[in-house]
């Protein structure tokens, strides 16, 4: 059984990303926050659905190890370029290939959502597509925004809630939220089903493993 039980249960979110902690405290719910430790390598054929899915379900798992009765959120998301599935870049010569690669085209990010009953062991996975239309792109624009913000730790090396709205034609998806990595309208959609009342006061406290 689903039903939030406000006693014996907190909600989790499995992640080290200061944007999802952001993009969560904008639901006003208690929550605590603790960094997964999985690894994220694609499989050999994996598509970026299976991909993102499995990572998000990955790290919820990882994190209800030490969180056994509590309801875990897992997240994870990757881009779609014309050479296949790209992740967060490594360094800077790989976020100007990113860029470089997308100028003027069409880059569909995907973005796995899990929410996981660690006391039940059950979870609502969803994938959540968003596409992004770049404007052309030169070297110049884009080392300017790399310089400024540093997007190492975004997928496609593209940090949508700062400057690289710079980057960006226009978009089209059912969650801005999923352009930044947490669906929210879908995650309020899962917390409800299990019973949990998707209000109250913000306390995102961090967790010493």
């Amino acid at each position: 059984m689903n039903n939030f039980d406000p006693i014996e249960q907190k909600v989790i979110l499995a992640s080290s990303s200061v944007y999802r902690r952001q993009l969560l405290s904008k639901l006003g719910i208690d929550f605590e926050y603790d960094a997964p430790s999985i690894d994220e390598t694609p499989l050999p054929t994996e598509s970026a659905e299976d991909l993102v899915l499995r990572l998000a379900l990955q790290k919820a798992q990882s994190v209800a190890m030490r969180h056994p009765t509590d309801f875990i959120i897992g997240s994870d998301q990757v881009a779609v370029h014309p050479s296949g599935i790209v992740g967060k870049p490594k360094d800077h010569n790989q976020a100007v290939k990113q860029l470089l690669e997308v100028s003027g085209s069409k880059v569909k990010l995907y973005t796995g959502l899990v929410l996981l009953n660690a006391k039940t062991g059950e979870y609502q996975p969803a994938v959540i597509p968003f596409n992004v239309y770049f404007r052309e792109l030169d070297q110049t624009v884009i080392e300017a925004y790399l310089e400024l913000e540093k997007p190492y730790d975004c997928a496609g090396s593209l940090k949508a809630e700062g400057l690289g709205i710079w980057l960006i034609e226009k978009f089209d998806g059912d969650d801005l939220n999923a352009l930044i990595g947490l669906p929210l309208i879908q995650l309020v959609s899962m917390l409800t089903n299990w019973g949990y009342p998707v209000f109250g006061t913000t306390d995102n406290r961090a967790i010493d493993a």
